[in-house]
């Protein structure tokens, strides 16, 4: 309300808002506002548990599908396809990360299928619920990759080969070479490398916009929320890209078995 009195903008109010949720995330220990939801949505489920029959299923980083209904389907982009396309594009080739971060990810269809054991499972044996422990089940790869774990610097090398071999080509006709991709280890270096890689690019770009009549509005504008989205994302992301973690399976395996 206090933003629509000063005559805000949609998208200045949606972008005070975004800071807002952050913001009261970081407030409760959260590092973004979809932790937190999730956090706040499993809270409700455990104070009514005893009234519900419900599951609680915690997905690690979702990717495209393994087998069905065919491999690598996937509906919209999400999490890690961002960065994929990104790069792919040619809008970025930087971010904050570890090298040996392990990005526990697991194909769609797998998650789905242990939504559906899990379903039947407390379905068909209601009266083991005794504790949240028996059913919070964590769906992930890491802890059965425990000799070879899928680290950040994988990707980074599959996304580059990729690219240089099956390079983006743009709507119009233009092909992309994607350079190589630039881990940092922390916001303040990211900050940092584009204040010194781009923001002297922008500025003579703007310097040009100006004497041209704003002929490169389009493109200011575009490098701009380029550099907006990099810095956003890496805060969003920061606690996955930044980890050295194996998520524990012992419930899913349990299951499975």
């Amino acid at each position: 309300m206090q933003l629509h009195s000063h005559n805000a903008t949609e998208k200045e109010v949606k972008s005070a808002m975004k800071d807002l949720g952050i913001q009261r995330a970081k407030l409760h220990g959260w590092p973004n506002t979809y932790s937190f939801t999730k956090a706040m949505g499993e809270m409700l489920v455990l104070a009514f548990a005893d009234n519900l029959c419900a599951i609680i299923l915690r997905p690690t980083i979702i990717t495209s599908t393994y087998k069905e209904p065919f491999p690598g389907w996937i509906e919209g982009a999400r999490t890690m396809d961002i960065f994929v396309l990104m790069y792919g594009k040619g809008k970025s080739n930087f971010m904050i990360g570890d090298p040996d971060s392990i990005l526990d990810v697991i194909p769609v269809d797998m998650v789905v299928n242990s939504m559906l054991a899990a379903v039947v499972h407390h379905d068909h044996n209601r009266r083991e619920r005794s504790s949240p422990s028996s059913f919070i089940y964590h769906i992930g790869s890491s802890d059965s990759n425990v000799c070879r774990p899928l680290k950040l610097c994988d990707v980074i090398s599959m996304m580059y080969r990729y690219f240089t071999n099956n390079p983006w080509t743009s709507m119009r006709g233009e092909v992309v070479k994607v350079r190589e991709y630039v881990l940092l280890p922390s916001i303040t270096s990211l900050r940092r490398y584009i204040t010194i890689h781009y923001l002297p690019l922008l500025q003579v770009l703007k310097l040009m916009n100006m004497l041209l009549y704003h002929y490169f509005d389009d493109k200011c504008a575009a490098v701009e929320k380029n550099i907006s989205m990099v810095i956003r994302f890496a805060e969003i992301y920061r606690p996955s890209l930044l980890i050295l973690v194996l998520h524990r399976l012992n419930t899913m395996d349990t299951l499975y078995r």
